[in-house]
Parts: C-alpha cells; sequence; structure tokens
C-alpha cells in the first residue's frame, strides 16, 4: 500500500509538472524568437517524454499486481523467511535463488516461474534483473491469455 501512495503521489507531482511546463512552452511559442520557440517545443516534448515514461511505470505496476494476485489465489506466491536483519533476509533469499533459477530453465514459456525468479532478484537486491524478470513474466502471461 504504501509504494501505491508513493507511485501516485510520484504520478500527481509530474503530472503538475507537466502542465506548468505545458503553459511555459505555450508562452515561449507565443515569443516570436527562434529560441522562444526552441525553447517552447523542447518544453513540450520533454513532458510528453515523461508522460509516457510514467504511464509505462504506471502500466508496469498494475500488471504486476495483477500477476502477484493470480499467483496468490493460486497458492504460488514464495514465501518470505522470517528473519530480524535485512541481511538475514538477503541471505535467505538468495540461498533459495538456484531453485527458481532451475524453475525457469526447465520451463523458459511459464510465467508463474519468471515471476517467482523476479521476486527473488528482488529479494536478493538486484533490482535491474527483478524488472526484466517481471517483464518477462508480463509478456508471458498476457501471450498465453
Amino acid at each position: 500500500m504504501k509504494n501505491r501512495f508513493a507511485a501516485l503521489l510520484m504520478a500527481a507531482l509530474l503530472l503538475m509538472y507537466i502542465v506548468l511546463a505545458g503553459q511555459r512552452a505555450v508562452l515561449l511559442l507565443s515569443s516570436g524568437s527562434v529560441w522562444g520557440v526552441i525553447g517552447g517545443l523542447a518544453l513540450l516534448v520533454f513532458p510528453l517524454i515523461a508522460l509516457w515514461a510514467l504511464w509505462r511505470e504506471l502500466l508496469f505496476g498494475w500488471r504486476t499486481e495483477q500477476l502477484v494476485r493470480r499467483l496468490d489465489a493460486e497458492g504460488g506466491l514464495p514465501v518470505e523467511p522470517a528473519t530480524d536483519s535485512r541481511q538475514a533476509a538477503r541471505a535467505a533469499a538468495d540461498a533459495e535463488f538456484p531453485r527458481f533459477k532451475a524453475d525457469v530453465e526447465a520451463d523458459p514459456a511459464s510465467w508463474r516461474a519468471w515471476f517467482r525468479l523476479g521476486l527473488a532478484y528482488d529479494a536478493s537486491g538486484d533490482r535491474r534483473r527483478a524488472r526484466w524478470a517481471l517483464r518477462e513474466a508480463i509478456r508471458l502471461s498476457r501471450a498465453s491469455g
């Protein structure tokens, strides 16, 4: 819930930025100077890129939540070990990691295996690979219907 609130707050702040940048862009475009028009166009392009990135991230979060609910309903979510420190939690996640990797190697077309691998990467602290594995899980789940 905390992550969802943070994402929505960031989305709201970005939308506010886009509106303010758009207003400035219109003022610069109407200035009549060459540099004003160039600056105005840049102020229109950069917020559009930011809006596209925001949409993509929100869509990723929404699709990930859908897969969490599906996997949880099936009883397929991995159980996080109870630990008293972050270091112990990471060590426990690292110990479980080979199992999840082997599951993907055994069935590379399974979105469930890729999703669990993504969770294992995340628990091990490798956010870049976690997002990559989760994106693969989303792609496979959408392809399988």
